[in-house]
């Protein structure tokens, strides 16, 4: 097996790891440390290469899947989100699918009158619920899809993860060119929301809301497969 200097790999991959993290922490609550991301990172690079084959991969593809999937590991087991915001995130989430039912993406206003739920507190759980979602979509298109280990040396695992991939692909070719664009702008091209709708021409909060819609519609054709 060909030497691997990891020290060397180590330093030249830390601005890659703290990139990434930095990049996380914009979707998340001031209460997530960037740092413990970083270290995630970090100690998910030092396991990734003791275990890395050369026939497999490249380095790169390896060990950058294997960082992302620890970072997403430990939000997922940090589960920042109280109890009562998830509860409104159920609910106003499910609002956003009946009312999207005709193709329209219903305003601020309709959800809160529909929900009982007072107009601030819609837009603080939309937040959220982008927030999370942002970070939901980045992993599926990551391919590292529901799966904790990341362990591709499983077959059924593989198989579970590219039947699932695949099925997204799908689901997204059937939006609306504008909502594939926002996907694409967002995940392909990096863009934060501001940029998004600068290069749209509309608000932060209208890309917010079409984002919202677009998650609910992906989350909802999921369902049962996740």
């Amino acid at each position: 097996m060909k030497y691997i200097d990891k020290e060397f790999i180590i330093k030249e991959m830390l601005p890659t790891i703290k990139r990434i993290a930095m990049d996380l922490s914009n979707h998340l609550p001031p209460n997530v440390e960037v740092d413990d991301l970083i270290q995630e990172g970090v100690l998910a690079l030092i396991s990734s290469l003791e275990k890395y084959d050369p026939k497999r991969a490249s380095l790169k593809t390896f060990v950058l899947k294997r960082i992302k999937g620890a970072m997403y590991d430990y939000l997922r087991k940090m589960d920042w989100m109280p109890r009562n915001l998830r509860r409104s995130m159920k609910i106003v989430e499910q609002k956003i699918y009946e009312l999207s039912a005709n193709g329209r993406i219903p305003s601020d206003e309709e959800i809160s009158k529909a929900t009982g739920i007072d107009l601030k507190e819609v837009r603080r759980v939309k937040n959220e619920m982008v927030r999370k979602q942002l970070l939901m979509l980045d992993e599926y298109l990551s391919e590292d899809i529901g799966i904790e280990t990341h362990d591709t040396d499983d077959p059924a695992k593989q198989a579970y993860r590219e039947t699932l991939f695949e099925y997204l692909r799908e689901v997204i070719n059937e939006l609306s060119e504008r909502e594939k664009l926002i996907l694409s702008l967002r995940f392909e091209h990096d863009l934060s929301l501001k940029e998004i709708g600068k290069v749209l021409n509309i608000s932060e909060s209208r890309v917010s809301q079409i984002l919202s819609s677009v998650f609910v519609k992906l989350r909802k054709k999921l369902e049962g497969l996740v």
